[in-house]
């Protein structure tokens, strides 16, 4: 299925010169998002992964089914200050400063099975960061799933050395 004409295509957002890939256009389209679940979930189904870690936010709307699908857990990385009980944090480098991700310590135990989850994945620091905070807790990362890959920016290069799942590259 070509799911390029499911995506919206904003110019000039967050400023001029980029191309926005908006997945939310194909998140409403009962088919397109279907398609995305049902392609991970043939992608890992016999993996035996405990958890599908997501990135807040789209990846959680990823995340949830997925682990469903696959019989994991679900485990959120979020932005600072949105978790309740203890986190682990890391820190990673933005184009201009830096920002934090963080997990509950409690969420994974050493040696847990895991696939991080997104929707994009552009100059990969998020993903990189979250990686780093899965090798932290001594988890065991299997790969990641992203239905957009920005192939330009090679983001896919910042991860480390495990399989990496795009549906559509641009």
């Amino acid at each position: 299925m070509d799911l390029k004409p499911l995506i919206r295509n904003i110019r000039d957002f967050p400023k001029p010169g980029i191309v926005f890939r908006d997945v939310t256009t194909l998140l409403r389209d009962h088919k397109g998002l279907s398609y995305v679940i049902d392609q991970f979930s043939l992608q890992y189904a016999n993996q035996n992964i405990d958890y599908v870690v997501a990135i807040e936010s789209r990846g959680f709307i990823l995340g949830s089914p997925l682990a469903y699908h696959i019989g994991a857990g679900f485990i959120p990385v979020r932005k600072p200050g949105k978790l309740p009980a203890d986190v682990h944090v890391v820190e990673y480098e933005l184009e201009y400063g830096t920002d934090s991700l963080e997990i509950h310590r409690d969420a994974l135990k050493p040696g847990s099975k895991v696939l991080i989850v997104d929707d994009l994945i552009a100059t990969g620091g998020t993903a990189a960061a979250t990686a780093k905070l899965l090798q932290e807790l001594e988890c065991e990362l299997l790969g990641f799933a992203f239905i957009i890959e920005l192939v330009e920016l090679a983001g896919r290069s910042k991860l480390p050395d495990v399989p990496v799942c795009s549906i559509v590259q641009y």
